[in-house]
């Protein structure tokens, strides 16, 4: 068994920049996290992801726990297995948009809601962060 190369400091750097500081499933950012951000291979290693910067994502923890190595979910509403959102071939508000209040994420295409179910992206915690994110003026994103 091969040993895992770890990824660079300036790598990680690289994808946590070009991500804005923000997870780029669930949108929170990196400076209200109370876990540690992480690299996420958006093709697991284990489906031969590789490490190149265009298979990585900057992801919270609880959006990196619950995706794993999953790279399908269904849809909820259509029962259709589909593949989940990919950070580098798609745009996150094609996929996605925010309830009136800013505080949950909803889905606009099977991919979209696939996604939100299978990583779980408006878990408790998140949705309470985006409530105060709110109010500070400090959400939604405004890219």
């Amino acid at each position: 068994m091969t040993k895992r190369k770890k990824i660079s400091r300036s790598i990680r750097e690289l994808v946590a920049q070009r991500a804005k500081y923000r997870c780029e499933y669930c949108q929170c950012p990196e400076d209200f996290a109370i876990q540690a951000f992480t690299i996420e291979h958006i093709l697991p290693r284990y489906a031969g992801g590789d490490d190149e910067i265009s298979n990585l994502a900057w992801a919270c923890f609880g959006c990196n726990s619950a995706k794993h190595v999953k790279v399908k979910a269904t849809d909820p509403q259509t029962g259709k297995l589909v593949v989940l959102f990919h950070p580098r071939q798609q745009q996150w508000h094609q996929h996605f948009d925010w309830n009136p209040d800013s505080t949950v994420v909803v889905g606009k295409t099977q991919c979209g809601r696939a996604t939100i179910e299978a990583l779980q992206i408006n878990r408790k915690g998140v949705v309470n962060l985006r409530r105060l994110l709110v109010k500070a003026n400090r959400h939604p994103p405004k890219d």
